[in-house]
């Protein structure tokens, strides 16, 4: 006779089983929506169509071309940030709750202090000099 923790695993693996079918149904619809575009399209290369595409601008000279790293770096200096603010809101919320105070408190501390040493480093490296 299965006991509770059977019953448990059971409506525990059910609803992985949702998430499954789900993701089954989704990889099904986008192999359907490649293959019928597959069929119906038209295919007539020429000339025209087989050169290379630039902004409406026939592509002249060599491919490569010369960019500055520090576009780069701001962006992800940028990245980082955002992404580490996001980190924020829900430690606001779990701050908010009782019991959680001292610990989150200290925690997010140590996580700024991250984020700090790392745009210290950034800038003694002169990173964030714009010139």
């Amino acid at each position: 006779m299965p006991g509770p923790t059977v019953a448990v695993a059971a409506d525990y693996f059910r609803s992985y089983s949702v998430v499954g079918l789900l993701a089954a149904v989704g990889v099904l619809f986008v192999a359907v929506a490649f293959g019928a575009s597959r069929l119906l399209r038209p295919v007539v290369p020429t000339p025209e169509k087989l050169l290379t595409y630039e902004c409406g601008v026939d592509p002249v000279g060599e491919g490569w071309a010369h960019t500055q790293v520090r576009y780069y770096v701001y962006a992800f200096l940028y990245v980082i940030f955002a992404v580490d603010s996001v980190f924020l809101f829900p430690w606001a919320t779990v701050f908010a709750a009782p019991g959680y105070g001292a610990t989150t408190l200290v925690e997010m501390f140590v996580f700024l202090g991250f984020l700090a040493v790392g745009l210290l480093y950034a800038y003694k490296k002169g990173v964030l000099s714009w010139t």
